[in-house]
């Protein structure tokens, strides 16, 4: 009987497809089958090479078949989209991932452990709450303002209004007082949910090596960093550090034909969150620089002299993500380019 070398499944809920082809290409076998006939059909298999789409639940099947013995790939969907034939379905999904993973030059997703999505988990879990108190805090300003109720924004602003409320002789119904303190204890109930999930990351911070590396550059504090440890792929995968930044999303995006180079705006390919808090990293360092000054003809300087604040600071978070890689890949810390 011919057993099948490469294995592409489909990912669903309940219903998964599989499509089985030797190393030539020729097609094995194509199934349908549960969730729970995942693992008893792949026991069964002799190992070989099980591919998947890299979605949430890939990571977690990756690691589930990879104890059978097999040996497994994520592969991005954007990379397997143009292997799909004609119509689309799960059949022709999983078929277009057999073809994708057999592809010499193909680009996979590094398989995530369990310790790296319990991070993920948590730092998304604390932004999470973050833009629920962002949001209930807008729409407590903008209820209260078709009242005449007006105050700024930011921390002060909530303040006042929380203050208003609370102050027996403001000009506010008492019902529009009573909603009002509806919304006042929900901010209240996520800023200490907040307040909790930061002092567990610093906890865990302080034990972790690699953030403690990582904090000792300008620019990284303690949620970058966990975010980074969390997030960020083995190291080993890249070559260079113009790698881990491209990752990251932090290069030009390039549209070139002809022999002429044309390079456009980032490519914002990579993980969103991380990519923003180095930006804001580098915001914060060039936020210093300009207020406590800058030395004069650092790399810093010049580029602010020719560059506008936030282009500046898509440039230095590229530069923080190649010094990232080089402190992670060769175990130490952070070395300022213009000391040296």
């Amino acid at each position: 009987m011919t057993h099948a070398t490469i294995i592409g499944i489909d990912l669903a809920k309940n219903v998964f497809h599989f499509h089985g082809t030797l190393d030539d290409g020729s097609v094995v076998f194509r199934k349908k089958l549960s969730r729970g006939q995942v693992l008893p059909f792949l026991s069964e298999q002799p190992h070989c090479l099980v591919a998947m789409e890299a979605c949430a639940t890939a990571h977690d099947w990756a690691r589930e078949i990879g104890k059978l013995g097999h040996a497994t790939r994520l592969v991005p969907p954007q990379y397997v989209k143009p292997y799909v034939r004609r119509q689309k379905n799960d059949a022709a999904d999983a078929e277009a991932i057999t073809e994708a993973v057999s592809r010499r030059n193909m680009r996979f997703v590094e398989v995530k452990t369990e310790e790296q999505q319990v991070s993920a988990m948590a730092c998304r879990t604390r932004q999470m709450f973050i833009g629920q108190r962002t949001q209930t805090i807008n729409a407590l300003r903008s209820r209260l303002s078709e009242h005449g109720v007006i105050a700024p924004k930011r921390k002060t602003g909530i303040k006042k209004l929380i203050a208003l409320i609370e102050d027996e002789t403001a000009v506010i119904s008492e019902k529009v007082r009573d909603i009002a303190r509806v919304y006042v204890d929900h901010i209240e109930q996520l800023t200490a949910k907040i307040s909790d999930a930061t002092k567990a990351m610093k906890e865990v911070a302080k034990a972790s090596e690699v953030a403690k590396r990582l904090q000792t550059m300008p620019g990284i504090g303690v949620q970058t960093a966990m975010a980074i440890e969390a997030f960020a792929p083995d190291m080993t995968c890249c070559k260079r550090g113009r790698d881990f930044s491209a990752w990251w999303g932090l290069v030009p995006k390039q549209h070139s034909t002809g022999g002429e180079s044309r390079l456009g705006k980032i490519s914002k390919m990579g993980q969103t969150g991380i990519r923003s808090q180095l930006i804001r990293g580098a915001m914060s360092v060039i936020a210093a620089a300009t207020r406590f000054g800058i030395k004069k003809g650092v790399w810093l300087e010049r580029l602010l002299a020719r560059k506008p604040k936030l282009v500046a600071a898509v440039t230095l978070a590229n530069r923080m993500a190649r010094a990232v890689w080089a402190m992670l890949t060769r175990n130490e810390g952070y070395q300022n380019p213009e000391a040296a």
